[in-house]
């Protein structure tokens, strides 16, 4: 597999513009200098996963017996239940908290920050990027060398959706949080049709192959 080929393949499994509507929906409450840290958060939280299963998903699948179509499963589902929170849910930052009342006191607790889920994971680090990555750095086809410039290709995808998730300030800037509230919930209907193609590709696939 040539330069190309690898590059083709990561854009499309890692799909840095289709992480742009997703950013602008849960970020919309934030301020500027929220937005920057929060990609740059994303991006690095995304290539330290992916280097995770560049150098040991192989060995961790193998060892769990899990199979591509399962993963593919699997990230359909996590990304059909985070379309209904862009669908139903409120767009404001204030939805990543929660409280808890302890001794009569209610104190507020910082929820899952945006960066990493779902913008890290399942968004830029998807299972399909995951699965994508353990087959270009496969140890039985390519050398060291070859996974080593695979390495290099993601991060420079990576690199592009960080610029595409910095572009969508001046976004936010001309459409407004209402605007940005309109978007995440036709977005989210997008995403979740996306979801479920991926799941229903998944089971026709395990239909026709009778297996996993």
């Amino acid at each position: 597999m040539d330069l190309f080929e690898r590059f083709i393949t990561l854009w499309v499994v890692i799909d840095p513009i289709g992480t742009i509507p997703v950013f602008i929906a849960v970020t919309a409450g934030m301020a500027a200098s929220e937005r920057r840290s929060t990609a740059l958060l994303a991006t690095a939280v995304s290539i330290g996963v992916l280097l995770f299963f560049l150098i040991f998903g192989q060995i961790l699948i193998d060892a769990l017996g899990i199979s591509l179509l399962s993963f593919q499963v699997a990230g359909g589902i996590v990304l059909f239940l985070f379309a209904l929170t862009m669908i139903f849910g409120e767009p404001k930052a204030e939805t990543d908290k929660r409280s808890v009342e302890t001794d009569g006191e209610v104190a507020v607790l910082d929820g899952p920050s945006p960066a990493i889920f779902p913008l890290a994971v399942p968004s830029l680090a998807s299972p399909g990027a995951m699965l994508a990555i353990v087959l270009l750095t496969d140890n039985t086809q390519f050398a060291i060398g070859d996974q080593l410039l695979t390495a290099v290709v993601m991060g420079g995808v990576l690199a592009v959706a960080y610029v595409f998730m910095l572009l969508a300030d001046p976004i936010i800037r001309v459409i407004g949080i209402s605007g940005a509230a309109i978007i995440s919930r036709v977005m989210g209907m997008i995403l979740a049709s996306v979801a479920a193609d991926a799941v229903l590709s998944s089971l026709l696939e395990i239909a026709r192959t009778g297996s996993l």
